[in-house]
Parts: C-alpha cells; sequence; structure tokens
C-alpha cells in the first residue's frame, strides 16, 4: 500500500464518500428501496437516450443494450423490494435465559450493517447490467453504502451520462450528497482501492487484473474484503440419448449461446462433452450457415481474440466445424463469425495447456468422448472451478428411469463441487434476475466461492454481522427491537429451550 496521497479531485470523491456512510448507512429500508426504485424509474426513462451511447462506445446490439437496461432496472427494484423484506439483515434474537444449561445467557441480539464506502471496477461487456448501476453497483447501494465507480474504458462517455442520471435520482429522493460517483483511470482506481476509508471492492474483468487487484485489497495494512468475478469456460456435458434426441435443438440453442454477444459473455459455454460418433457436430455444422458478423468490444479484445483462436486452431487434432473468420476495420476493430472446433479426448488431453484458457469471443470447442470414459472424472481433470456447468439429457434420463442414472449423478455432483448453477436441457448465457439466482464459482470464477452478484443475496457481500449483548432497547438497531417497527423476519431463541436441543435425535436410554 502506498503513502502517496491521493490527486485532488479523487480525494474530494473519497472524502465525500466517507463523510455520506454514516448518514446513508442510517436511512431506513423503506427509504432506500424508495430511491433505488426513483433510479430504476430514470433509467427507463434515459433509457433509449443511453442506448445509443452504449451501441456506438461498444458495438453491442440495440437489442441487447435495451434488453441489458431493463434487466438492470428489474434488478434495482428487486432490491428495493429485498430492502422492505428485510430477510437481508438474517437478525437474530437470542433473549435472556437465567436458567441456560451452560450457566445464565446474557440478551444477545444480531443482524448486519453496512461496511461503508465501497469500491466498484466495472465490466467491459455489460456496460449497463455490470457497470455504473449493474449488480454489483445496486447490491452496494442497498446494503446502505456509499459507492465509488471506476468507469471503464471501452465506455466512458455512457458511464458518466449514467451516473448522471443516477445522482439526479438519488439526490431528489432525499439521499445524502456523495452517495455515487464515478471515477476514470486504473491507476485512480488502484488508488481509491488502498485508501483506507475504503471498506470494500467489487470487479468483474480478467483473472489477471482481478488477482491484481485482490492481491491488493489484501496487502493493505488493514485487508478489506473484495469481490472478483474473473473468469469461466463453463463446460457442458451431453448424452448420447439427448442428442439422439434432439439434435438439431441442441445445436441451434448451442450457436446462439455462443455467438450472442459475439461470445463476450462470462458464461459463454467454452467446451461441450459429447460421445464420439455422435450427430451433434453434423447438427452444428449444419446449423452455421448465416450466422452474422459482430463486432468486439473494443481493439484489445479483437487482438487478444484472434490471439487465441490461431492457437486453439494450430493445435494437433484440433478439427474446424464452422471455420468462423475474424477480420480488423481501418479503426482496428475486429468483427467475427463463429468458431465451432472439435477434438478427441486424447487430443484434448495432449494439448491441455493450449486448449483449457478462455477464448473471450465467438469460439466453442467440442470434446468428443469415447465409450467407457466417466465423464464426472473428466470435471475435476480439466476445470477449476466455474460460474455454471450444463447437462443435456434425454427426457427418460431426466427421471432417472435409464441404466446410466449413476453416472449422471455423479456427474451431477461432481459440477456441484465446482460450478455457482448447474443447469439442465438449457444454456448458460441466460443468467435471471430472481432472488435464488446463484452467480459466483470458486476460483477463478470468483475470489469468493461463498458470494453472488446476481440476485438479493448479493446484497449480503457489503453487510458485516454485529451483535449486541444485554443492549437497551434505546441502542438496538430497529430490525432488534422487540417491537420490530420494520417487520423484518427474525430467528429468535427464546429462554428455556436449550435444555432440549438435540433432544430429537437422542436415542432412549435402555436399562
Amino acid at each position: 500500500m502506498t503513502d502517496t496521497a491521493l490527486a485532488p479531485e479523487i480525494e474530494t470523491v473519497v472524502a465525500a464518500a466517507a463523510g455520506a456512510a454514516p448518514a446513508f448507512a442510517a436511512t431506513a429500508p423503506r427509504d432506500r428501496a424508495r430511491a433505488i426504485v426513483a433510479v430504476a424509474d430514470a433509467l427507463d426513462e434515459a433509457g433509449p437516450r443511453l442506448v445509443e451511447i452504449a451501441r456506438r462506445e461498444t458495438g453491442l446490439t440495440e437489442a441487447r443494450l435495451s434488453g441489458e437496461v431493463a434487466r438492470t432496472s428489474v434488478q434495482l427494484r428487486l432490491f428495493a423490494d429485498a430492502l422492505v423484506d428485510g430477510g437481508y439483515l438474517d437478525a437474530r434474537i437470542d433473549h435472556a435465559d437465567p436458567d441456560f444449561v451452560l450457566g445464565p445467557r446474557p440478551d444477545i441480539r444480531r443482524t448486519h450493517l453496512p461496511l461503508g464506502p465501497v469500491i466498484n471496477f466495472s465490466a467491459s461487456n455489460f456496460p449497463f447490467a455490470f457497470s455504473v448501476l449493474g449488480g454489483d453497483s445496486a447490491a452496494v447501494l442497498a446494503a446502505g453504502c456509499p459507492l465509488i465507480v471506476k468507469a471503464h474504458s471501452g465506455h466512458p462517455e455512457l458511464s458518466d451520462a449514467t451516473a448522471e442520471v443516477a445522482v439526479a435520482a438519488l439526490r431528489s429522493s432525499g439521499m445524502p450528497e456523495g452517495v455515487l460517483h464515478v471515477i476514470h483511470g486504473q491507476e485512480a482506481g488502484v488508488a481509491v482501492l488502498e485508501d483506507p476509508r475504503i471498506a470494500a471492492g467489487a470487479f468483474t474483468g480478467s483473472i489477471r487484473v482481478g488477482r491484481l487487484l485482490a492481491d491488493i485489497a489484501a496487502a493493505r495494512p488493514a485487508p478489506i474484503p473484495f469481490y472478483g468475478e474473473l473468469g469461466s469456460v463453463n463446460p457442458v456435458f451431453v448424452t448420447a440419448d439427448a442428442i439422439a434426441e434432439r439434435a438439431d435443438e441442441i445445436a441451434a440453442g448451442y450457436l446462439t449461446s455462443v455467438s450472442g454477444s459475439a461470445g463476450q459473455l462470462c458464461t459463454k459455454p467454452g467446451f461441450v462433452f459429447i460421445p464420439s460418433g455422435s450427430a451433434l457436430p453434423d447438427a452444428v455444422r449444419a446449423a452455421g450457415p448465416g450466422l452474422p458478423e459482430h463486432r468486439l468490444l473494443g481493439p484489445r479484445i479483437a487482438r487478444s481474440f484472434a490471439e487465441r483462436r490461431d492457437a486453439i486452431l494450430g493445435t494437433a487434432g484440433v478439427r474446424p466445424v464452422i471455420d468462423g473468420s475474424i477480420r480488423f476495420d481501418s479503426e482496428g476493430q475486429g468483427w467475427a463469425t463463429p468458431t465451432v472446433v472439435s477434438v478427441a479426448l486424447d487430443d484434448f488431453r495432449a494439448g491441455r495447456r493450449e486448449l483449457l484458457e478462455e477464448a473471450f469471443g465467438p469460439l466453442s470447442i467440442l470434446v468428443e468422448i469415447p465409450e467407457g470414459a466417466d465423464p464426472a472424472a473428466l470435471v475435476p481433470e480439466f476445470f477449476e472451478g466455474n460460474l455454471t456447468g450444463t447437462l443435456h439429457l434425454s427426457g427418460p434420463e431426466a427421471g432417472g428411469e435409464t441404466a446410466n442414472a449413476a453416472a449422471l449423478r455423479a456427474l451431477v455432483d461432481a459440477l456441484g463441487r465446482q460450478v455457482g448453477r448447474v443447469l439442465f436441457n438449457g444454456w448458460p448465457t441466460g443468467v435471471a434476475v430472481t432472488p435464488a439466482q446463484q452467480h459466483g464459482g470458486p476460483w477463478p470464477a470468483t475470489t469468493n466461492d461463498s458470494s453472488t452478484s446476481v440476485g438479493t443475496a448479493a446484497i449480503a457481500r457489503f453487510l458485516r454481522p454485529v451483535a449486541f449483548q444485554n443492549a437497551p432497547a434505546a441502542f438496538l438497531p430497529l430490525a432488534l427491537r422487540d417491537d420490530n417497527p420494520l417487520d423484518v423476519p427474525r430467528s429468535i431463541a427464546p429462554a428455556g429451550e436449550s435444555g432440549d436441543w438435540g433432544a430429537r435425535f437422542s436415542e432412549p436410554v435402555v436399562r
């Protein structure tokens, strides 16, 4: 951590966020919910203007961007309802108990409080849903923490325009000044992350940069939580019976998932394991003609994709299924059509150094596995943590009615140990914004495999638990007061029950 003073404009931002933290933390959840809905309303109203800026800066289509605005708005509204519900506080009350089995128990009450100012490093590939007002930002604001967004260099104008919309809505809703700021530049972002007034960090991007930022957060004199979403290749397994049942449908869904947004999605299916000799490669090949060319997000990403594509195509045993293409225009922007290749399992093993790294763009690999191979064993052999794992089954297999049911259960178990979301008969590029969603996974998918960046559980990342012992009612957080003015769910352990703990499982004594 450096002792260098912040640049004046960055110091102003950090000081304002730190100054706003106590007042923002003290806002009533219902008031904070109204403010978040006001931001969502303002985003919807400004959507057409913001989409035009985003389209120009990122090359993503109007339809994709408009859908992303809607998703961002919905997540803000979802978090507003979560604030009013109060379950995210995980409030617990243990009443004083003079007859507690271990000696008199004091009154102990536990809830969660906001961490303080947070810096969020936004993503390039989701200029709305993981940027200034995206999932991480929405969770920070919902938690009651001031937010500093380090804008992505791929859409700086959009970042500023979005922030203007949000700040105006927050101000008109009566939120404290200094609750939301946008800064630019990697150096400024690192300086803010190192500042002792910052309580947590979030990031969506590459493994290399994410690891650097996570190490900075951990190396501070007082380390802080850092939640990074870094990389994922999202393995898919397709059974022979599923291919026999609906090869064309699977091929069409696969290509849609690989080519959507030019394959620049953290949930793109990078590897699909299929039985050797199956009909799926031919079905994919037949579905390939006519796939449109799509601009990649920026020249740097396009160059990296071209290099990865060349490396994969040049690996021994790799055979093109759909050749695909990548071209560069006079401005250095890359335009790609999807590339799909196949490789036998033995060649995949031999070329794993060249093949296993994520290809961020419209490219995917079909891995052909011979009869007798154990799919469950392939998961830990080839993959670290991932955001998703997918299994395509036939109808009878889905009911556990086939001879391979035990092997399929073992595969599901193997996937569950290494991914955050296990899908059946679908594709991972659709991430539903809903309370039960889990968008995370073991390293390197994320830096913290118990957290999620989508869904209401995302709020918990920016809170910390605090217990109050024998506290007078006047000094308790509202969620812990006996009259429960917030009407939140609470777990209550009344006096007198400790002597019965575990009794339901005790074997009767036989004399």
